[in-house]
């Protein structure tokens, strides 16, 4: 089930990044990380209302962490989506799958307790070299589809898309230690909206308010809203993989949503893509599915399950 939480949180950020790229036409990216907030702040408070969940909670130090790295990488990732094409942004921002993949190959490595055999020869950790290969494609895939994109007036909003997608990786990070320890979904994206209100108001309040329109406004509603929306989705996912197998299966289908932003690119913004970078997604998506069979064969019981 957390497959297809992961596939709809991806769409709803997919959208989400069309109104922000339109949106960032009149606002500045501080004022849209504040609307996002603001207006998740309310959705979110309202929902836990209905499902009875108390906002109150034990472990504020998360939330302040998860907080603010998620903001700085939500403030880079709009800053991306305004300077360069929606499917390019969304792919440098979901490249924390990546991260999270390496993240998971790195902590086996850490945990492998070295066994000499009867020769003694050490012997190497089971299915490592092809796990890292198949990260490594991943990796390729993403270049092949930044290749055709990135013009040469688009370097700082590359780099913000990079950063967006490393730091994005350890905010998830967080966020499934906030389940295990049984931390509400709704209460946790409460709160990273509470940060997202907080640090996008400070910003503001340095660069100053671009003047106010109705009609220009009316795009930050669903701003808000499907960016509470795919939080909600996304953490549920998370919350819902109680293995390492299982969070690396999440972590790929992230990869959806940059098939969902091309077409958005594609039929929206006229944003042209060839074959070289649909081929990057091809591999993208492959490498995914390889690095999932290799792990569950290499873990076939995570420690998460004992507890």
């Amino acid at each position: 089930m957390q497959a297809l939480w992961m596939i709809l949180a991806a769409f709803l950020f997919a959208s989400m990044g069309v109104c922000v790229k339109i949106a960032s036409n009149w606002f500045t990216m501080t004022e849209l990380v504040f609307w996002r907030g603001v207006i998740g702040m309310i959705f979110l408070a309202l929902l836990a209302r209905r499902q009875g969940v108390r906002l109150g909670t034990q472990y504020p130090g998360m939330h302040v962490w998860r907080s603010v790295i998620g903001v700085f990488s939500l403030g880079a990732w709009f800053y991306a989506i305004a300077g360069m094409p929606l499917a390019t942004a969304m792919t440098l921002n979901y490249m924390s799958s990546v991260w999270i993949a390496a993240f998971l190959v790195g902590g086996a490595l850490l945990a492998w307790v070295p066994l000499r055999g009867r020769d003694g020869r050490v012997a190497p950790p089971p299915l490592q070299v092809p796990l890292v290969m198949t990260v490594l494609v991943g990796f390729g895939g993403v270049v092949l589809v930044l290749r055709p994109s990135v013009g040469a007036d688009q370097g700082l909003a590359g780099l913000s898309g990079l950063l967006s997608g490393m730091t994005a990786a350890f905010a998830y990070m967080q966020v499934i230690a906030l389940s295990r320890i049984g931390e509400p979904e709704t209460r946790t994206v409460f709160y990273f909206a509470m940060g997202s209100a907080v640090f996008g108001g400070l910003g503001t309040l340095i660069t100053g308010m671009s003047p106010w329109d109705w009609g220009h406004a009316l795009w930050l509603l669903p701003v808000g809203l499907l960016a509470a929306g795919g939080q909600l989705c996304m953490t549920r996912a998370y919350s819902s993989a109680r293995t390492s197998a299982a969070t690396l299966v999440v972590a790929n289908l992230q990869y959806s949503g940059i098939i969902f932003a091309a077409l958005y690119s594609l039929l929206l913004f006229k944003d042209p893509i060839d074959g070289l970078a649909w081929a990057g997604m091809a591999l993208i998506i492959v490498s995914g599915i390889a690095a999932t069979v290799l792990r569950q064969r290499a873990v076939p019981k995570a420690p998460a399950e004992e507890h």
